[in-house]
């Protein structure tokens, strides 16, 4: 069929979209017929999500499905920021990816104060991601012995877990909980580079599977919600999921009053006030300014997850006021991020990724200190900017 005829089919209701590939020579001549039928369907021309430079043939086999194009969303940097961490030792220029006016801004001015102070600390303290089953059995007395054998054959389980990958490790099945006859349990493996999702999803399948062997019991979803994956929980900020990063700096007097226009005794207050009694006001798990905000222009701009920004939104601020001296921190207990697989192969999110030297294996340790080292800088400039009351003039004058 020539692209007419397909794109007279799809609108008639006769062929779906995925068939197309079958009736085209390649990947570029299908995703072209797809955006034709998609602007007469709507009535719109898409000249622009039409207009890219991807590889979208290798960006089907991985990424996307039925792409009719891209999005392009502004990139900026922010820097430089120093950065004193066990991995990221340096003075970087961080990319972001975002449409909102003046965050650029307000992170850089928070980099020029932290870069000022002499750098952030920033550290990796754990890395674990998770996968938890819900298995359904006759009974709780059939749940505590599948609970049991989790805990008694761990060693084998381990074993059949780590055969199914060269990188991903398990470090334990915790906690196991039981509801009725449900039982859910939580499944932590290290993954290195890799966000691991997948990594660990086939894991544990391969484990669930010795299970039905054994016991005869199934689970009725690999994905239990007990993971938790892609949603705010109480779990993952006590457990960790991810990456668990923090970062704090020591800023003198004088720096806080030069850069950020304010004192160390205002920040800590606006900070008790807004991030920490504010937010228990609301029931919120995040006891934070505006984590989301740099999470997602750093995952934008380099091609991770963005559904994991709820998760690297949860985090806590603190500030204190030492004679004058600002001592401010952020920890960010669940940030799952890659530098190898997934969106991170795509051209643009990979050359993201080299600005800050992160591209590749050997390099996660160093992008979460960096990730980390941009959330203290941005939730510094914010607080430090509702403290001196600035906050709407910075928007007005950039023209928000």
């Amino acid at each position: 069929m020539d692209k007419e005829e397909i794109i007279s089919k799809l609108l008639a209701g006769e062929m779906k979209l995925y068939q197309i590939d079958k009736f085209s020579e390649n990947a570029t001549e299908a995703l072209d017929i797809r955006r034709e039928f998609i602007e007469k369907y709507s009535d719109c021309e898409l000249s622009q999500i039409a207009n890219y430079t991807l590889d979208m043939e290798m960006a089907m086999a991985k990424n996307i499905e039925n792409p009719i194009g891209t999005v392009q969303i502004p990139i900026g940097v922010a820097g430089p920021l120093k950065i004193n961490g066990e991995h990221a030792k340096d003075d970087f220029f961080v990319p972001l990816a975002t449409s909102e006016g003046a965050l650029v801004a307000s992170i850089n001015r928070g980099c020029s104060a932290i870069t000022a102070a002499g750098g952030a600390n920033a550290r990796v303290i754990a890395d674990k991601m998770t996968r938890a089953p819900v298995i359904k059995t006759e009974s709780l007395v059939e749940a505590v012995k599948v609970k049991q054998w989790f805990e008694d054959k761990f060693e084998e389980l381990k074993e059949i877990a780590e055969s199914t990958t060269s990188h991903g490790k398990l470090i334990k099945i915790d906690p196991i909980i039981i509801v009725g006859n449900y039982v859910y349990p939580r499944f932590v493996y290290s993954t290195g580079d890799s966000m691991g999702m997948n990594m660990v999803t086939i894991a544990t399948e391969k484990v669930l599977e010795k299970l039905y062997k054994d016991l005869g019991v199934h689970a009725i979803a690999l994905s239990g919600n007990l993971c938790v994956d892609k949603k705010p929980s109480a779990i993952n900020i006590v457990e960790g999921r991810g990456k668990t990063v923090v970062a704090d700096i020591l800023i003198p007097e004088d720096i806080v009053r030069t850069k950020l226009k304010t004192t160390a005794k205002a920040i800590e207050e606006v900070n008790i006030a807004k991030n920490l009694i504010g937010s228990a006001a609301a029931g919120s798990m995040a006891y934070n300014a505006h984590f989301a905000n740099m999470i997602g222009a750093i995952f934008l701009a380099t091609g991770q997850d963005e559904a994991h920004v709820v998760e690297g939104s949860l985090g806590i601020t603190t500030a204190e006021d030492k004679d004058g001296d600002l001592y401010f921190s952020v920890n960010m207990p669940d940030l799952p991020i890659a530098t190898i697989g997934g969106g991170t192969r795509l051209e643009t999110a990979n050359e993201g990724l080299k600005i800050i030297d992160c591209a590749g294996s050997e390099k996660v340790g160093k992008f979460a200190e960096i990730v980390i080292s941009t959330v203290l800088a941005g939730e510094l400039s914010l607080i430090g900017a509702l403290a001196a009351g600035h906050l709407a003039k910075a928007h007005k004058e950039l023209g928000r």
